[in-house]
Parts: structure tokens; C-alpha cells; sequence
């Protein structure tokens, strides 16, 4: 299964596709990799392996049954604590939302899932996505895989490094002032920063959620990969 963990999600969703691999073998790959490396990266703060091995076996079971299949089928993927995802909490890294779990997907959760993909877990964020390192009081620092005693950059910091480290195979960041270009460069993976309005930015939470969403122009939603391929592929997903 370790040669699972560096491939494209354009080469898994392929493999899964044409029955050289199950979604349930891609996502205990990538748990394993996560169990194994997430304690000195602590890249992913919050994980379903429940939910996600429910959805695997799902997604299996649609595979036989044949019919149209999403462009990620069976891709298990984090997504930055800051999409809202149904059922699964979303932070911002801000005590006071430890606790908020949002009862429906924001924009990016569903167009993932609509395509196939199964969200597995989240990736650690600065407070509010406010700082180009990754630190927060409720999960602590992220570190950068490619040496634990430099940071990963952020905001998107969790996600990238979760990315460079086999984690996840694809992710999904957001970029006000650098967010995903300066983690992304610390980690060596690509990212990309869309142009304004191309991605929804409906279910971003940067705040508490009743409240009025601090930013409202320049901020977008981008993905983040390990391939240009998989970036065009994040793109036409979410946009």
C-alpha cells in the first residue's frame, strides 16, 4: 500500500476507476501514512476514520454497480479547518468555535463530494488564518516535514505539509495574503491562488458563525497538490 502514497489523486481516482485498487485500500493507506507521521507534524488536527471507511465502502460498492463515476471517486482528502464540512468540526483554530460542527458542507466539501471524494479529516490553520506560520491554542504547531524545526508557512500550513508528507493526495486551501503561496513554497508543493470570485467562498468560517464574515473581498479558495495536474483537476472541481 505504500506505493499508494505519493501518487497523484488524478493517478488514484484512475486506479480506483479501473479496479486496480479499492477506495477502502487508497484510504487505509493514507491512514496509515497519517498515524505514522501526523505525531511529529501534527499536521491533522481532526480525523474520521469512521465516517471515512463507511464512505470507502461505499464508494466500492458503486464502483460495481457501475454508472457515472465523479473525477475523484474514492480519493480520500483532508481540507483546511476552515471549510465548513457537515459533521465534522470547523475551527479556525479559535477556542471559540472548538466545539462547532456545522451542519451543512460549505461550497468546497460539496463539490468534493459531489465529484467523489471522501473528507476524511481537517488540517491545522494559525488562529482565524491570521499568520504565515501554523500555531493555534487548541492543537498547538504544525511542523514543516522536511525539517520538524522550521514551520510549514500558512495559513494553510496544516494543509501543505499534510500534502509534501503523503498524507492526503490533494487539499484545498484559501489565500487572502499568501496563504496557500507561502506555505506551499516552505513545502515544496504546488498551489494555486485563483483569480477573485472563479472559486465560492460560501462556508468559509473565519469567525464565530452567526456572525458577519470579516473578509469579503481579494480572499479565494484554491487547491493544493503534489502535481500540476492534480491542481488543473482541484480547480475544475471547485470552480
Amino acid at each position: 500500500m505504500n506505493d499508494l502514497i505519493f501518487r497523484t489523486a488524478t493517478d488514484l481516482a484512475s486506479m480506483i476507476r479501473a479496479k486496480q485498487v479499492s477506495a477502502a485500500e487508497v484510504l487505509e493507506a493514507h491512514l496509515a501514512q497519517i498515524a505514522a507521521h501526523n505525531p511529529a507534524l501534527n499536521a491533522v488536527v481532526t480525523l474520521d476514520e469512521a465516517g471515512a471507511r463507511e464512505q470507502a465502502t461505499a464508494a466500492d460498492a458503486a464502483l460495481a454497480q457501475g454508472g457515472e463515476l465523479g473525477p475523484l471517486h474514492g480519493v480520500p482528502l483532508t481540507l483546511k479547518d476552515a471549510h465548513a464540512v457537515a459533521g465534522m468540526r470547523t475551527t479556525c483554530g479559535f477556542p471559540p468555535l472548538a466545539d462547532y460542527v456545522p451542519a451543512e458542507d460549505g461550497s468546497a466539501a460539496a463539490r468534493l463530494r459531489a465529484a467523489g471524494a471522501i473528507i476524511i479529516g481537517k488540517t491545522n490553520v494559525p488562529t482565524l488564518l491570521a499568520d504565515a506560520q501554523t500555531d493555534n491554542p487548541l492543537f498547538g504547531r504544525t511542523n514543516n516535514p522536511w525539517n520538524t524545526e522550521r514551520t510549514p508557512g500558512g495559513s494553510s500550513g496544516g494543509a501543505c505539509a499534510a500534502v509534501a508528507a503523503g498524507m492526503t493526495p490533494l487539499e484545498v486551501g484559501t489565500d487572502l495574503s499568501g496563504s496557500i503561496r507561502i506555505p506551499a513554497h516552505c513545502c515544496g508543493v504546488y498551489g494555486l491562488k485563483p483569480t477573485e470570485h472563479r472559486v465560492s467562498l460560501e462556508g468559509i468560517v473565519a469567525g464565530p458563525p452567526d456572525g458577519p464574515r470579516p473578509v469579503r473581498i481579494m480572499s479565494t479558495v484554491g487547491p493544493i497538490a503534489r502535481s500540476l495536474g492534480d491542481l488543473a483537476l482541484g480547480l475544475h472541481v471547485l470552480a
